[in-house]
């Protein structure tokens, strides 16, 4: 297990989460539209799947949702 820091919570996550693209599926984040900060650093979405996930990190994701 790691300890990631997740939009201001401290969440515990299998050692097999090793990317962010697999964060977000063990999260089920599932929106189209999600902006992804690692250590307060924005990143590109072609980086979800390179970025790995290390105890400690910081991580915020940012869903756009629509509404009347």
């Amino acid at each position: 297990m790691k300890q990631l820091l997740i939009n201001g919570r401290t969440m515990e996550v299998a050692a097999e989460v090793e990317t962010i693209t697999q964060l977000m599926e063990h999260l089920d984040l599932k929106s189209p539209i999600i902006i992804v900060e690692h250590n307060e650093e924005v990143l590109q979405k072609p980086d979800h799947e390179l970025v790995k996930v290390q105890a400690g990190d910081k991580i915020e994701f940012v869903q756009f949702v629509g509404g009347g």
